[in-house]
């Protein structure tokens, strides 16, 4: 399991020593929630503070844009450090065109569906993309409770890849804690976004180590 530190969850004004805090407590990749007051409702940050935290880490950055137009913006974020870009199969962007464009960047694509979504609404672009996320929150602010039922999806979306001959990680993002990780890996999660679990506690790599020894 790779544990992925949601930035959402973090200190805000110092958001560089907090993303090396996360590197030394031993995190796989760097979670970064953009969004856009629109597509979700709340406003978080954009490309410049990505770009401006980058030199704190050399671990990869997961940046999950949950804004309308993602096609508009993937230079940006390309430009600010992403290692992969994953934007909502709900978003008003051309979503082969999005997927395209990331690729053109040489960045791994990644496509998200929101708890209501069903999973079949990324089968069409699985081909294409390297991770798809499922939302067990709705998204737009940390802290949610884990909606389990979600998990189902990744099963559906690993069945339908391994069909297609496509390997990809499925990630999970939403009130992933000591309680509900377990149940996320269980159900195939290869990569879980954690933010309050990790960031609120009183002692980072423990909570992290914490959460990777629940998956075995």
């Amino acid at each position: 399991m790779l544990i992925a530190p949601s930035m959402l969850s973090c200190d805000f004004s110092k958001m560089g020593a907090e993303t090396e805090k996360m590197d030394k407590a031993g995190a796989d990749w760097i979670h970064l929630d953009v969004m856009d007051g629109h597509f979700v409702p709340n406003i978080t940050f954009g490309a410049p503070v990505i770009k401006w935290i980058r030199p704190f880490t050399k671990l990869p950055f997961d940046v999950h844009l949950m804004i309308s137009d993602p096609l508009k913006y993937v230079d940006d974020f390309a430009d600010a450090g992403a290692d992969y870009i994953v934007f909502h199969v709900e978003c008003e962007s051309d979503i082969e065109k999005t997927i395209d464009k990331i690729h053109s960047k040489n960045i791994k694509a990644g496509l998200a569906v929101k708890p209501k979504t069903p999973a079949e609404a990324v089968f069409p672009y699985l081909h294409k993309v390297e991770l798809a996320l499922v939302m067990t929150v709705e998204p737009g602010f940390g802290g949610q409770s884990y909606m389990a039922e979600n998990i189902e999806k990744i099963a559906k979306i690993k069945a339908e890849a391994k069909r297609l001959g496509k390997d990809i990680l499925c990630q999970v993002d939403g009130g992933i804690n000591d309680k509900t990780i377990a149940h996320a890996y269980q159900g195939g999660a290869d990569v879980c976004v954690a933010g309050t679990a990790v960031f609120k506690a009183e002692d980072s790599r423990k909570a992290i180590d914490n959460l990777k020894e629940l998956c075995k």
